[in-house]
């Protein structure tokens, strides 16, 4: 899921959490009755088993290729031993809000086609469908992200099934998203103890699933919670979070039985970097003896490290655990464009992983690795999500009343009062549809065919697919060194090659090294295709230790309200801005107020730009930060706000006036209990005399 606005994003990776070992409910209290066991059965006639049975296909669709072929362009490189029941998976929750504001799904040929056919054609053999409790307001208006009711999973189920894909149903058990930075109690189980919403889960598990089954949905698998490393549905407690499990897989199991399904039951976690805490979290289900088939992992490779690390990991946990293990999320983008106006979750340069560029060739090369290496350890497939949420609307256009009335952006703003932290100051479009395997206007990207090609491959004339633009940076006063080589990457990526390129010299000429800036300049390589070189001449950056790295912290000065410092020098890559350490805050219990500083009394007398980097979340609206700066003429401030994992700030000071050699630099932050954030590279330039 998940990381669906630029605020939100990773949304959902970066929130430490404690949890405890112990449970306020009683462990054997969901267990059911065998006499309700019996009765379950009984209540499911042969008629409404019959009922439940999948439609047959009413279109053809084409089996995967046996050989290679040549596909508008695309080249993918064969995966020999991949199963053709290996899990070739598209989340597609988003498509009936996505009909309802007006887009419209094309085929290859250019002709209107509903979506589940065009995806069926691409070779994908598993629909992946969110859903929620009651994604409603008292008055009955969407949330958004796609209002997934389990009346929008039956509808999307039934098209799905009619071309021949197997479903997979991922309850929430949330009335909106559920992931690691929230974990939000359905409305109607506010105020219930753990053991009335085992109760409560259970029923809705049971009730949802015969209803999606009745209604000839052929189900799958059912994943009973959404990336629950932290919590569910509320609970916070290892513990609890295990007795919640035990009572959907318990509904998931009856009703399975009851309609002669292998439906098989999948627990789903991200946070694939930190091996050690997914290792404790399968442990703690298998101490526990929970009855389930599946662990399910997310797994974005511009957030979530490396495919070795994500190979270990599955290895890890299907050896120790004897689970399966699959790829419960994946995407990349195929594009830098915002679609919608609203902003993108995968940004731009800094967020492309090296050899895969914004390109559809790219995004169906990182597709085709993450299933090879997934092949390649045993996973048994892999989901892409949301590869059909595109925009509604253009970029220069007004879309909000679009995405309130229907619910096609990421959030509406009726979702404020359930979720006030993010929907409510957040909400608007998608974040993902650079991200999407269809382009702005509906037509599926060559890309979408890597699954029908997976293990055939597919060849095309051999061309250029990117040249990564080359960015350099000096200090003031240095010789600019651009390098003598460019990699070019190609559609065959075992092609690639460095180049020779010819800098412009006029250009270079251009450039003054004495002043600070950002410069461009053109290459030309041996075959006359162009490039781009970004030269950016730095200041100096007066700060001593101004990112942390050094574990000298004595220039820095912290100071704190009440008796706990709720800071810290983190070791943690991920909550970086640059390097591995970054000043970190998090408080279980008390609200927090601090500051830190560092103090100069030898400046030279000029004009000081001073700037820092924080990101951070679930912050209350009442919080307050600020960049600060203090001569001795006064204080100049520079307030700022906090969002999400990954979306980081850069409050900026950009005129201090030094007179006496003294300046004092800092942040301070006041904000509530359980909020978290991290602060990292302070920067201080000399810009004038």
């Amino acid at each position: 899921m998940k990381r669906l606005h630029t605020r939100l994003l990773a949304l959902c990776i970066g929130v430490s959490l404690c949890t405890a070992a112990l449970c306020g409910c009683g462990v054997g209290s969901t267990e059911p009755e065998a006499e309700t066991q019996a009765s379950v059965q009984t209540e499911v006639s042969t008629e409404t088993q019959a009922s439940a049975e999948p439609e047959a296909a009413s279109e053809t669709v084409a089996a995967l290729p046996t050989e290679g072929a040549e596909a508008g362009g695309l080249y993918i490189e064969p995966i020999p031993d991949i199963s053709d029941d290996f899990i070739r998976g598209m989340d597609a929750s988003s498509v009936l809000v996505e009909e309802k504001s007006g887009v419209k799904y094309y085929n290859f040929e250019g002709e209107e086609q509903d979506v589940f056919m065009t995806l069926a054609e691409a070779g994908v053999n598993y629909i992946r469908l969110r859903v929620w409790n009651d994604p409603y307001d008292e008055n009955g208006n969407g949330y958004g992200g796609g209002n997934n009711d389990v009346a929008t999973a039956i509808e999307l189920g039934k098209r799905a099934t009619k071309y021949g894909m197997k479903v997979c149903i991922d309850f929430h058990y949330s009335d909106f998203w559920a992931d690691p930075k929230r974990q939000h109690a359905p409305k109607a189980w506010e105020g219930m103890s753990c053991e009335e919403k085992c109760d409560a889960l259970y029923e809705f598990t049971k009730e949802s699933l015969t209803e999606i089954l009745d209604a000839g949905v052929d189900v799958g698998m059912v994943q009973i919670g959404n990336e629950i490393n932290y919590g569910m549905s509320g609970e916070t407690k290892l513990a609890n979070v295990t007795e919640l499990l035990r009572a959907g897989s318990r509904g998931v199991r009856e009703i399975s039985e009851a309609y002669g399904k292998d439906i098989q039951i999948v627990v789903h976690y991200t946070r694939i970097t930190d091996k050690a805490q997914l290792d404790s979290l399968a442990a703690n289900l298998d101490s526990a003896e929970l009855d389930y088939d599946i662990l399910g992992l997310s797994f974005y490779p511009f957030w979530d490290g490396s495919m070795k690390n994500m190979q270990r990991v599955a290895e890890l946990l299907q050896e120790r655990y004897g689970k399966k293990v699959m790829i419960a999320e994946t995407s990349y983008c195929y594009t830098s464009e915002d679609g919608d106006g609203s902003g993108n979750s995968f940004v731009g340069i800094d967020d492309l992983v090296e050899g895969y560029p914004a390109t559809v060739q790219g995004q169906a090369s990182m597709v085709r690795d993450v299933c090879a290496a997934a092949n390649e350890v045993g996973v048994i497939g892999v989901f892409y999500w949301e590869g059909v949420w595109i925009p509604v609307g253009k970029a220069t256009e007004d879309n909000s009343p679009i995405w309130e009335e229907f619910g096609s952006g990421w959030a509406s703003s009726y979702a404020s009062d359930y979720d006030p932290e993010d929907a409510g100051l957040y909400y608007g479009g998608c974040s993902w549809d650079n991200q999407a395997m269809f382009d702005f206007d509906g037509h599926p990207l060559e890309s979408l065919n890597v699954f029908k090609y997976l293990k055939s491959g597919s060849t095309a004339p051999l061309a250029i697919d990117s040249i990564p633009d080359i960015s350099v940076s000096l200090n003031v006063g240095e010789k600019i060194e651009l390098p003598e080589t460019v990699e070019v990457i190609y559609n065959d990526r075992s092609a690639n090659k460095e180049a020779t390129v010819t800098w412009d010299a006029a250009q270079l000429a251009a450039i003054d090294v004495n002043v600070g800036g950002n410069y461009e300049i053109t290459g030309t390589l041996e075959d006359g295709t162009m490039v781009t070189g970004h030269v950016e001449v730095i200041m100096t950056n007066l700060v001593r230790n101004p990112s942390f790295e050094e574990s000298d912290t004595s220039m820095w000065k912290v100071t704190y309200a009440g008796d706990t410092n709720p800071t810290d020098y983190q070791v943690k890559e991920d909550d970086a801005y640059t390097g591995e350490i970054a000043f970190h805050f998090w408080s279980e219990d008390s609200d927090m107020e601090f500051s830190i500083e560092q103090e100069f009394t030898d400046l030279e007398p000029g004009t000081y730009r001073l700037c820092a980097y924080a990101q951070g979340g679930d912050l209350s609206s009442d919080a307050s930060m600020e960049l600060y700066a203090v001569t001795s003429d006064g204080e100049q401030t520079e307030p700022f706000m906090m969002t999400t994992y990954a979306d980081w700030k850069n409050p900026t000071i950009p005129e201090i006036k030094v007179t006496d050699g003294k300046l004092t630099i800092g942040v301070r932050i006041k904000c509530n209990a359980r909020s978290w954030g991290t602060v990292d590279d302070f920067t201080l330039n000399k810009v004038s005399d």
